[in-house]
């Protein structure tokens, strides 16, 4: 019972509402950072295809220097460097701007290797049949080379929405910041707390990761 007793306690209305709303704010981070890095992921990916003189090489000096810098240093950096430049952004904005910079690297190299996939003769044929370069990636190699895509978009964008708690470090009240808000008034709250974070994690992360495995079958 005395084990039972700080789950009880933590698992008001007050609390799971407080929870929530900051679980709210994560979903609605997430969801942003996601379309943006979808839309900048796929023109950097498809650019980086296309071999564009100069521009393909720019592209991967920078996509290479993001993907090895850790997530959490470009957080400090939107929020507390950039500001000294005279770039300042709430904190929300900046965490939407750090995740979207992160993962456009990530999506950029999912774009580029899934149209990579595609042979080479799939764009002889096309340009065969009188269509130009850009109608041919458009109508020929991009359907082919997004069914193949699909599922590890799908694992980038789960591990966008874990990447999401990063943001504790800069007080982005999300779900993690909360939660800690709650467990900081009693060290007994700590164990229900995680139990319940960890489970609004799990249940979306899980269905997504269902939709992956769903979309790898019928690729197969």
């Amino acid at each position: 019972m005395d084990f039972l007793a700080p789950f009880i306690e933590v698992y008001t209305p007050d609390n799971i509402k407080f929870l929530l709303e900051g679980f709210g704010l994560t979903l609605k981070v997430a969801a942003i950072s996601i379309v943006l890095s979808f839309i900048v992921g796929g023109l950097i990916g498809t650019l980086r295809y296309a071999r564009i003189p100069v521009i393909s090489q720019l592209l991967a000096v920078i996509v290479e220097t993001i993907r090895n810098i850790p997530l959490l240093l470009i957080i400090f950096f939107t929020y507390f460097a950039l500001p000294e430049i005279g770039i300042e952004m709430e904190i929300t904005s900046a965490v939407i701007a750090a995740l979207t910079v992160f993962e456009s690297a990530m999506l950029s190299e999912i774009i580029r290797s899934g149209l990579n996939s595609i042979e080479k003769g799939q764009v002889e044929a096309g340009r065969a049949t009188g269509l130009n370069y850009i109608q041919t990636l458009r109508y020929i190699i991009m359907p082919q080379a997004l069914r193949r895509m699909v599922p590890p978009i799908v694992s980038q964008f789960i591990s966008l929405l874990k990447d999401t708690s990063l943001a504790v470090v800069i007080a982005l009240p999300d779900l993690l910041h909360n939660g800690q808000i709650i467990y900081a008034q009693n060290g007994s709250y700590v164990i229900p707390v995680f139990v319940i974070v960890s489970l609004m994690y799990f249940i979306v992360n899980f269905a997504l990761s269902l939709v992956a495995r769903r979309l790898e079958l019928k690729k197969t």
